[in-house]
This record gives structure tokens, sequence and C-alpha cells, in this order.
């Protein structure tokens, strides 16, 4: 509770203070500080700035009490003061019409655990990932929050995998499969933008953003391809598994050079 608190803007020691409040309403800024265990000096002046940004209330007394706003009205507060930002920043930061397309690169988890989330949540109307099963965990809590937004989102799992969404295709992994080192990944969102990056053991987390029409075109025909070969293989698996052997391999022997590099 402590680190969502932050995110809104409070110190760590305003948090907890807080958090006492909520739990033990109108006490002393003693009684605060002997809950908190710090001095009474830091305790008052983080009871100052809780209430300069309206999180809390004083009572005149004798001594003076303190009062956490509730929960509830915070969040409206909040919300209030986040929509008037935004509707701000919208009209004085206007994007530049962009004359080509772009490439991003994004460097380690934390950054791009938040690439994906931005991405994910400025998706309007359709999300496609393509991932394996065990990377999945990256992007199944913004998937869901889409999902709860209206948005379609399709998940291609390579391998089984038991996420929390409404629409998940599993392809099942061939032996090759399971010796790979790189684990790719995609995310297309609204045929529009695009994120594309591999996982795997000894390789440093990284992917490419971009809205370039060819990889975005890309990402369009490998979706409808496994859709497609899905419905396929689960309508006439075994009729294909006798004439091209299992995971066609009578169709790829001819080209394996090619696909091994």
């Amino acid at each position: 509770m402590i680190d969502e608190l932050r995110k809104i803007g409070l110190s760590d020691l305003e948090a907890r203070c807080y958090l006492v409040l909520h739990e033990e309403p109108k006490i002393s800024g003693y009684e605060v500080a002997k809950k908190v265990s710090v001095s009474r000096t830091n305790v008052y002046a983080a009871l100052r700035a809780l209430t300069e940004k309206g999180m809390c209330r004083m009572i005149e007394s004798e001594p003076v009490l303190y009062d956490a706003v509730p929960i509830e009205q915070l969040i409206r507060l909040l919300q209030s003061e986040f929509d008037q930002t935004t509707r701000v920043l919208q009209e004085q930061l206007k994007s530049t019409p962009r004359t080509s397309p772009s490439f991003y690169n994004w460097q380690g988890d934390k950054a791009i655990e938040t690439a994906i989330k931005r991405i994910v949540s400025n998706a309007n109307k359709s999300i496609v990932v393509d991932i394996w099963s065990e990377d999945v965990h990256w992007v199944e809590e913004p998937l869901v929050e889409a999902e709860k937004q209206g948005v379609a989102v399709t998940l291609i799992s390579i391998g089984e995998c038991h996420a929390k969404l409404k629409n998940i295709v599993v392809h099942k992994r061939s032996a090759e499969w399971n010796q790979v080192q790189s684990r790719k990944f995609s995310i297309l969102c609204d045929a529009h933008s695009a994120l594309l990056g591999s996982f795997g053991r000894g390789i440093k987390p990284t992917i490419l953003e971009t809205d370039h029409p060819s990889l975005i075109e890309l990402l369009q025909n490998a979706f409808y391809h496994d859709i497609i070969m899905g419905q396929i293989e689960k309508d006439f698996g075994q009729v294909l598994e006798e004439k091209y052997g299992s995971d066609y391999v009578s169709i790829i022997t001819p080209y394996r050079e090619y696909y091994n590099g």
C-alpha cells in the first residue's frame, strides 16, 4: 500500500502517516509520531504536507487533531486533477505530424514493462500478441485491463497458456522449438503500432517500437497465418500429419538450410 500511495505523489513518511490516520482517525500529531516511530518534527512536517495536498484534515482543538480524507473522496479528487492536467497537455502539446515511420529501442526490464503498458493502454480497438507461454507474465496484466475497456485482445501463445484472457490461441511446440535460445514476441495494436523483441537465457532484454507500415503488414500477415493454420490443424490435423508428417516435416525438409540459417 505504501508503494501505491507513493505513486500518487506521497513521500514514504507521508504515506505512512496517511495510513495511520486512515486506520485511526482524529488523533494528534504526537500519537501519529508514536505509531510511525519517527520524530515529531518530521511527522508534523508530513502532516502539513498532507493537509496542503488535500489528503488530511485538521480539527482545531487542544491538541490539534488530524483526520485522513476518505480514500473514495481522495480518488475522485485525484481523477479530477488528472483529467484536467491531461486536457491541458493535449491542448498545449499537440503532436506534430510525422513525415516518416519511426523506430525506437527500449532496454532493461523496467523500460520494457513501461513500454508494453503504454502501447497496450493506448489501443482503442484491437491488440494481437504473439509470445511464448514462459513470457506471458510480461503482458497479461495490461491485456486483461485492455479487455475490460472493450478492446479486442487475441493472445497467440507458443505452448500451453493459462492467462485470464478470453481469446487465446495455443501453438504446440515441436522438439526443435525447445532448443531455441531466443524467444521472440510481438505486440500489434490497432494495426498501427507495434513492439517486437525477444527474451531468453543470456539475452539482454531489448525491444523495438515502430509504426513502420512494412513491419505492421508483416505482423498482420503472421496473425492471419496463425489463425488460419490453427483452425485448419484443429479441423484436419490427423489428415495433415498423415500426408506431410509430424510438424510438416516433408514440406520443411527441402528448405531447412534456409530456415535454420
